[in-house]
């Protein structure tokens, strides 16, 4: 069976409910999105998180998926969409933080860049103090921890005693709770 062939099978099957046939497309897969990936953001973690997301969003939709005709470019797709995403969610989270690091430790803004950013800037905060509010304590530290401190997934588990697996889900849905209340 051809590698194309054999993608549409698992994701019939995956269609069907079958979590193997997640599995084996995941295993069958992951290289070549993880290739495509890095072709599109270098950041490998990010590209790693991206596709581990991907594939929890099909299981959790596996009911309302269509037959594809070609799997593996529905994939690449569905991953760079992915990305693009995740990648503007982390700059309007890293702007926000930088704003509120300016404030917090006193820095002045000119007279220019307060009438420039000054309403646009107040909005993002306070949009981004509300759905800071909307995280569990768990994911608040998880966040500090990835986004703040820059750690790895690796390094956020072994810090916070619990699965890699768990991190990224735990960053997943916080970065769903932050994409809902920032756009």
């Amino acid at each position: 069976m051809s590698f194309d062939a054999e993608n549409k099978n698992y994701w019939e099957n995956l269609r069907k409910g079958e979590k193997q046939a997640l599995f084996a497309l995941y295993n069958n897969t992951y290289s070549h999105l993880l290739r495509f990936g890095l072709k599109t953001c270098a950041n490998d973690e990010l590209v790693k998180d991206c596709i581990t997301q991907l594939f929890l969003q099909l299981w959790n939709k596996h009911k309302q998926l269509n037959p594809v005709t070609n799997v593996t470019a529905y994939l690449f797709t569905a991953l760079k969409h992915q990305l693009l995403d995740q990648l503007e969610i982390e700059q309007k989270i890293h702007s926000a933080i930088d704003n509120l690091a300016a404030e917090s430790f006193g820095q002045e803004l000119s007279y220019e860049d307060i009438i420039i950013q000054g309403q646009h800037d107040e909005e993002q905060k306070h949009r981004l103090q509300l759905a800071m509010k909307m995280l569990t304590p768990r994911q608040m530290e998880i966040v500090r921890l990835k986004f703040f401190e820059g750690l790895s997934y690796d390094q956020i588990a072994a810090q916070t005693s619990q699965s890699v697996k768990t991190t990224y889900n735990t960053i997943y849905d916080a970065i769903k709770i932050l994409r809902k209340h920032l756009k």
